[in-house]
């Protein structure tokens, strides 16, 4: 039992520091923001009294408040040589660099991505949810807002990695909460590579990874569903769910012609307009790492149960 006033504050503090960094021209009232949300949300993350749920907190805290740390030191650097606490004067190379780090950690874009799962993993399916959609707002409202001063290099090296790790790191794990993990690590990859070319179609990426993944963390709490072997068993209690989860699967993955397929092809066309046709290569084959796990999820939950 949690007294309603906490959750009135916690829920309202969460909104609140989302909504404050989003839409703040300055550094400082973004950064007020992040903190207000992360310290909101700990005590949600800490919730379930059991050693993990503690573990999960600390790691947490701890990636988000070096993160944030990062985030200071960039944006005074660029307070000291330019003068201004604008987010879109984020005009020096130094503080550009540092602040797209602390963004990507922020969210858990690889190569800054090992709290992601650990988190994940030791929280419950809602707070999963809450840490791969919402949580992932404001760092890529800030991100969009100074991408066109961060060097596309970066930003696409970025992206493909964190497409391999997210692709790689999901193929060896029966636990759903960690493949849920690896694969907002992908879909960030997707979204921090085309941020290079096209913000406003990264925006696009996020948002309909956020409406996919969404039903599928729902899904799983409402027939508590934690790891591949619980799936092989829903089948029988709650048959249009586990189908559903099926679905989602594949379309999260990008496979035609589901919903999850229009943002990847319209970022391939995007890299091969501009001539980045390597790029473009790598992508689609890093999505046939990750399709690898979600096919065999919706392999299992298919055959096995059929």
């Amino acid at each position: 039992y949690i007294n309603p006033t906490s959750i009135t504050i916690i829920t309202l503090s969460i909104i609140m520091g989302t909504i404050m960094t989003m839409s703040s021209s300055n550094w400082l009232m973004a950064w007020i923001g992040l903190e207000l949300n992360m310290l909101a949300i700990l005590p949600i993350i800490s919730k379930p009294k059991t050693t993990r749920a503690s573990e999960a907190t600390i790691k947490y805290f701890l990636t988000q408040a070096i993160a944030s740390a990062m985030m200071l030191l960039s944006s005074t650097t660029n307070a000291w040589q330019t003068g201004s606490w604008d987010i879109l004067e984020l005009k020096n190379k130094f503080s550009t660099t540092i602040m797209t780090l602390s963004l990507m950690m922020k969210m858990g874009a690889a190569p800054i991505h090992f709290w992601l799962p650990e988190v994940l993993q030791g929280t419950t399916l809602q707070t999963a949810l809450l840490i791969t959609t919402w949580q992932k707002l404001a760092p890529i409202s800030l991100m969009y807002m100074i991408s066109n001063n961060i060097q596309p290099a970066l930003l696409m090296s970025a992206g493909i990695l964190s497409m391999i790790v997210g692709g790689l790191g999901g193929i060896n794990q029966t636990q759903l909460r960690k493949t849920m993990a690896y694969s907002s690590i992908n879909n960030l990859g997707w979204t921090i590579m085309i941020m290079a070319l096209s913000p406003n179609l990264a925006v696009m990426n996020i948002f309909i990874y956020m409406i996919m993944t969404t039903p599928i963390f729902l899904m799983m709490t409402s027939t508590s569903t934690k790891t591949l072997q619980n799936l092989t068993t829903t089948w029988t209690t709650s048959t249009a769910t586990t189908l559903s989860i099926a679905l989602l699967m594949l379309s999260t993955s990008g496979l035609p012609p589901f919903t999850g397929f229009l943002p990847k092809m319209l970022a391939l066309n995007e890299l091969i307009t501009q001539k980045l046709t390597t790029l473009a290569t790598l992508a689609i084959m890093t999505s046939l790492v990750s399709l690898l796990f979600y096919l065999r999820i919706t392999y299992l939950i298919m055959v096995l149960t059929s």
